[in-house]
């Protein structure tokens, strides 16, 4: 087994042949193709929200497959119609994308737990793309068994060191400089190659840029999704922040942008949005909007590596034409600082995040040789 660090690179539950196994991001943005990242918890016995994470993955490359199959082939031109049709067969490819991913997973997890550092978290990324070199070889119509053999599965596992939530020095840091994404309802390798551009924009103490067409309404971030915890518009009894000590749930609600707006489906957002409406926090998808950022009392983003990060400041150019500059030093930046330390709202959903996790967890003794993965 070729690894890096603590980095491993597998195709099709086998060593790819690699001189060094690449970080996450160069290996995504050499390889076209559908993705999902996830983690281990408890001391790498535990995956978080598998189950989740295996129907985005089989979303994504139904989506792309159908709407712009360039994002998972190198030359899509060569596809064949009866290839193309079968986005429309849904539950087969849950069927088949499931199983080539739990074998995949079944094959190498016994080795990465034997070169895993003890207390060391796993970070696991399941990539999906197109094998056309198989695909020449096919005829006819394809069933289960024969799109098998044109889908190549790669996963990508490295060591992972999660943040501790709240503790001094682990809020986030953001910026908005750029454009909503394409294609945002699948997730695809090329935007690693896409969101590139946007890093001369970032300052020095940013950690993570966020997304907006056109500086007013907040979409997500380029590696999260972005949540604000706000006063509502017109409450009488909770007007300005300074009011939030004796402020109850009615006064406030949790915002981030709906789908429609072009987001991410990110897995935690739809935890969160779960955790909402099942505790009784209001909840509603509207993108969040920069001029209306003094009834902001808290903000975090979220993914499937960090969870959920509090926010403790978020810039925003003065002038919106101004992100069309070379760097981050020719823009007039705008803060808003937030509280020291996760507010109220985002400890109580942090809480609530890592309890649903546990009742969704998977073993991952489940990919021991032999075990049926359910």
């Amino acid at each position: 087994m070729m690894s890096h660090g603590n980095r491993f690179l597998f195709k099709n539950g086998v060593v790819s042949p690699v001189a060094d196994t690449p970080s996450v991001a160069v290996f995504l943005e050499a390889h076209p193709g559908a993705y999902t990242t996830t983690r281990t918890q408890n001391n790498g016995s535990e995956l978080l929200f598998w189950g989740r994470h295996l129907s985005r993955l089989s979303n994504s490359f139904r989506l792309l497959l159908k709407e712009n199959p360039r994002l998972l082939f190198e030359k899509p031109k060569s596809l064949s119609a009866a290839f193309l049709e079968l986005p429309n067969r849904a539950m087969m490819w849950d069927s088949v994308i499931q199983c080539l991913v739990n074998d995949s997973m079944r094959k190498v997890m016994p080795f990465v737990e034997k070169e895993r550092k003890l207390g060391v978290e796993l970070a696991i990324t399941a990539h999906l793309s197109g094998n056309l070199e198989n695909l020449d070889h096919l005829e006819g119509d394809f069933d289960e068994g024969k799109i098998s053999e044109v889908l190549d599965v790669y996963l990508h596992i490295g060591g992972y060191v999660p943040p501790v939530f709240g503790v001094r020095g682990s809020a986030a840091h953001l910026a908005v400089v750029g454009r909503g994404r394409d294609f945002a309802n699948a997730k695809y390798s090329d935007w690693v190659r896409l969101r590139k551009p946007l890093e001369k924009l970032r300052p020095p103490s940013v950690t993570e840029l966020l997304l907006s067409n056109d500086g007013e309404q907040i979409l997500e971030g380029c590696l999260t999704n972005f949540f604000v915890v706000c006063l509502k518009d017109k409450d009488g009894d909770c007007d300005t922040v300074e009011q939030k000590e004796s402020q109850s749930l009615r006064c406030i609600e949790v915002q981030t942008a709906p789908l429609s707006d072009g987001v991410l489906p990110g897995i935690i957002r739809q935890v969160i949005r779960d955790i909402c409406l099942e505790i009784g926090i209001p909840f509603r998808e509207v993108a969040p909007s920069w001029s209306k950022r003094e009834l902001w009392m808290e903000a975090f983003i979220t993914n499937s590596l960090r969870i959920l990060q509090h926010v403790e400041t978020i810039q925003a150019p003065k002038s919106w034409k101004s992100v069309e500059s070379n760097t981050w030093e020719e823009i007039t930046w705008v803060e808003k600082r937030f509280q020291d330390g996760p507010g109220r709202i985002t400890s109580m959903l942090q809480m609530e995040i890592m309890k649903k996790a546990g009742l969704e967890a998977f073993p991952v003794t489940s990919f021991e040789e032999g075990r049926p993965v359910v």
